[in-house]
């Protein structure tokens, strides 16, 4: 299984923020925001910054895919 952030992606568009935005907003750093990028795996500090920040749960911004 895959871990996939395209939902946090459309989330950012529909709020009209960049990835700079996300930084400053959730206090993460931007290799963070890289690795999300990458579909990589990140710290769940890291995702619950994101959900706090963006006021959603860690399902509105990620999803298991298969490879």
């Amino acid at each position: 299984m895959a871990i996939s952030y395209k939902k946090l992606w459309h989330i950012l568009l529909d709020k009209n923020m960049k990835k700079k935005d996300l930084v400053e907003l959730a206090g993460i750093t931007p290799y963070s925001v890289r690795k999300l990028s990458k579909d990589e795996a990140v710290s769940t500090e890291v995702i619950g910054r994101i959900c706090a920040a963006l006021e959603c749960r860690a399902d509105d911004i990620m999803e298991f895919t298969s490879e």
